[in-house]
């Protein structure tokens, strides 16, 4: 487990800045506080935003809820593939990548297909703000392999997969409706006595901002070295892989 306090910034992707939610958050002795949490149409700029909370000399991480990666037989099948001829591969393994399996093999959640849906547009919106971030901070911003980090890293994350795995409520909270809201205040009130947090007012208030706060909770899992590696580490490398708590962790 990397030790010493560790920045760790929360990101909820999406298209449309406005829904992007963003947590700051702070792993210390494997307590984690998250003291701030917002929307990204809160400032002008979100990667200046983050940068702005991101320590100058110190390992930080980001954790975002987004994939990073394409399925490693679309790409190989799309590349020599011609208009007209049919699609050689079976079709879960053509859109889904090992990541997206193997969590609903340990959690029963399905990660959205980054192959078929429209998931992929937030993908794409993820690996821009990110490349954003590598320009605003001058740091390259490695993919993390191990939680022995020892520079601003990136890892991606599912907050649905953290809240399975975290035995916390994992649907019903997302619209902006009392049922919705009750579910919420249930997530904020039942996460672990290692997290704690300054203002739970704007997570109540909208569930990008939870998500995003989930982050850096799925973070903070990774780094106190409580998640499932994968097995094919160079696979992994170019599909993507989404650090998701072991479920008989605390």
């Amino acid at each position: 487990m990397s030790t010493g306090n560790i920045t760790i910034v929360g990101i909820d992707c999406a298209t449309d800045p406005r829904s992007v939610g963003i947590a700051l958050g702070e792993l210390h002795n494997g307590q984690l506080h998250i003291s701030q949490a917002e929307l990204g149409s809160s400032s002008p700029d979100i990667a200046t935003r983050i940068a702005q909370w991101l320590p100058n000399d110190s390992p930080a991480l980001l954790a975002l809820d987004a994939p990073l990666g394409w399925p490693e037989p679309m790409g190989r099948t799309l590349q020599a593939h011609q208009a007209g001829n049919p699609a050689t591969q079976e079709t879960n393994l053509f859109f889904r990548r090992v990541t997206d399996r193997y969590i609903k093999a340990t959690t029963g959640k399905q990660p959205l297909d980054v192959g078929a849906d429209r998931i992929a547009r937030t993908a794409v919106a993820a690996l821009s703000l990110l490349e954003r971030i590598r320009t605003v901070t001058d740091h390259e911003i490695p993919l993390a392999w191990s939680p022995e980090i020892s520079t601003l890293s990136a890892i991606e994350v599912y907050p649905a997969g953290t809240l399975t795995a975290h035995r916390l409520p994992n649907q019903s909270y997302k619209k902006n409706e009392p049922k919705h809201r009750q579910v919420r205040e249930q997530i904020i009130g039942a996460l672990p006595s290692w997290v704690t947090m300054e203002n739970t007012a704007s997570l109540l208030e909208n569930a990008d901002i939870l998500d995003a706060a989930l982050c850096c909770v799925a973070g903070a899992d990774f780094l106190r070295g409580h998640c499932a590696f994968p097995e094919d580490r160079a696979l992994a490398r170019k599909e993507g892989w989404i650090w998701v708590k072991y479920s008989n962790e605390n």
